[in-house]
């Protein structure tokens, strides 16, 4: 099924008619994922925030120092993201967390309800302190760390989740700000295994 329904309430420019660096961006994750995340087109609206926006994502969730795996991340996106009801990010965050984590389960129980998903005490432990950050940062203590610290994550792991978190709550405003729509490839995606050749 397809829907003809715009991705954002702005105008979404052309590739041909963006800057260079963004037009060559985009075209990248195109080759890569085989479609154009709608993130890409909308935000390109506003060519040097598109460029900022994308410099701290690539920073917090390319990084490859800290105990954070890709799955770990995602799994704070896909969380954080539905507290703050941001349809787009828990449909494509939510799509990386079930290839990463290589379960095709577990996106949707974080974002009903990470209490009750089949995680780790260590993931519920981060999730617990994500959910923290995203709805009542101001009642961060040392006992949260103290917990994290029980579960093995250090002080750089802890600004880790809290800069992922207050990133996406940033991106999942604007995205509902703009009504950023997500692909519908996102919606199939580590659901079902591909066939083997």
């Amino acid at each position: 099924m397809s829907t003809s329904l715009p991705i954002s309430r702005f105008p979404v420019p052309e590739i041909n008619n963006l800057p260079d660096d963004i037009r060559e961006s985009i075209l990248a994750v195109q080759e890569k994922a085989g479609f154009v995340p709608n993130v890409f087109l909308t935000l390109a609206h506003r060519p040097a925030e598109f460029r900022a926006f994308f410099a701290y994502h690539d920073a917090l969730m390319l990084k490859e120092t800290g105990s954070l795996t890709k799955a770990d991340r995602e799994m704070i996106v896909t969380t954080t993201s539905a507290k703050n009801d941001c349809l787009y990010c828990v449909v494509a965050h939510g799509a990386l967390l079930r290839i990463y984590a290589k379960n095709p389960l577990v996106a949707d129980q974080v974002a009903v309800n990470h209490l009750k998903a089949d995680i780790t005490p260590r993931q519920r432990a981060m999730l617990d302190f994500a959910v923290k950050v995203c709805l009542e940062s101001a009642a961060v203590s040392a006992d949260d760390y103290a917990a994290l610290h029980a579960h093995g994550f250090d002080d750089e792991d802890i600004w880790d989740i809290a800069a992922i978190t207050a990133f996406f709550g940033m991106s999942n405003r604007i995205a509902n700000a703009i009504g950023m729509r997500p692909n519908e490839e996102f919606y199939l995606m580590g659901r079902i295994a591909k066939p083997k050749a």
